[in-house]
């Protein structure tokens, strides 16, 4: 599934990108905030869903077996949105700027541009340290006495502020920076995590969660917006889906796994304090470790 399913963000921003190009600088943000929608609407929607399916079949959690009986109908109805999707993608612009083509052997190119591979550092660790908490989230609501619509709840808080930073991410852009907006989600998830692993019975344990929309704003766009002030646009597509590689993928890997060991040895707010702790260390250290962005020749 990873084989097919992780280039599809990477390569719908730099599709998104190249259409977005000459129509404002609220066209980027705008197009993404659906993302968002679409997946708040989702998040709320299922459990509800769920729940009425398994009150209509009569099926109930058995002692020893799952919590939700019906939880494996998410994969089928992933699969049938996404493809809905892709049948939708084929009506997408073919010409202009979507048509730029690279020669053989131009990603080579990315290396040798210090900006672009300094990114690639701070994305690995950005990801690495914030990235395993969101993984294993669900655990730790439930290690907290929480249930699946406690975790959909605090998807609602999650996405509320998401969907208006994302779409004026055109106007965040243009006042901080790509850099700058990167030091905002780094910083953002660094404040979260450590709410939610050194007070998680707190009152703030569900307001903090609004800094998630911050964290995709500043560190999830603010990434891929870098990307696009430093490399040249024949090669877009190739630099997003590169740093997807090292942030989302190994970084995301190396994360989860040391979020969950750290969960097994430690206990459920053992990754939270590290990674937030570790976040405000690399949010510190940002000025010294990107240099603003310039584009390669």
């Amino acid at each position: 599934m990873a084989c097919f399913a992780m280039p599809l963000i990477p390569t719908a921003m730099s599709v998104t990108f190249a259409i977005s190009q000459g129509r404002g600088p609220h066209a980027f943000g705008v197009s993404r905030m659906f993302g968002t929608i679409g997946f708040g609407a989702l998040v709320v929607a299922f459990p509800v869903a769920l729940d009425a399916l398994a009150e209509a079949r009569g099926a109930v959690a058995a002692d020893g077996g799952p919590s939700e009986p019906l939880l494996a109908l998410m994969f089928p109805a992933t699969a049938a949105t996404l493809a809905l999707a892709g049948a939708i993608a084929l009506l997408l612009p073919r010409a202009g700027a979507v048509a730029v083509r690279a020669q053989r052997g131009d990603w080579r190119r990315l290396f040798a541009h210090p900006p672009y591979v300094r990114l690639l550092a701070v994305a690995l660790l950005g990801y690495g340290l914030l990235q395993g908490p969101m993984g294993i989230f669900p655990l730790f609501v439930r290690a907290h006495g929480g249930d699946l619509d406690t975790v959909s709840r605090l998807w609602v808080w999650m996405l509320a502020l998401e969907v208006p930073l994302v779409a004026l991410s055109g106007a965040s852009l243009a006042r901080f920076g790509a850099r700058g907006l990167l030091a905002i989600g780094l910083a953002a998830g660094s404040l979260r995590w450590i709410v939610c692993g050194f007070a998680p019975e707190s009152i703030w344990m569900e307001p903090v969660q609004l800094l998630h929309g911050v964290v995709v704003a500043g560190l999830i766009i603010g990434s891929p917006l870098y990307v696009e002030a430093v490399v040249p646009e024949e090669l877009r597509s190739t630099g997003q889906n590169l740093l997807a590689m090292v942030g989302v993928s190994l970084g995301g890997l190396l994360s989860n796994l040391g979020a969950g060991v750290l969960y097994d040895v430690a206990g459920p707010d053992a990754p939270y304090q590290v990674g937030g702790i570790g976040g405000l260390v690399v949010t510190a250290m940002l000025p010294w470790l990107l240099p603003p962005p310039s584009r390669a020749r």
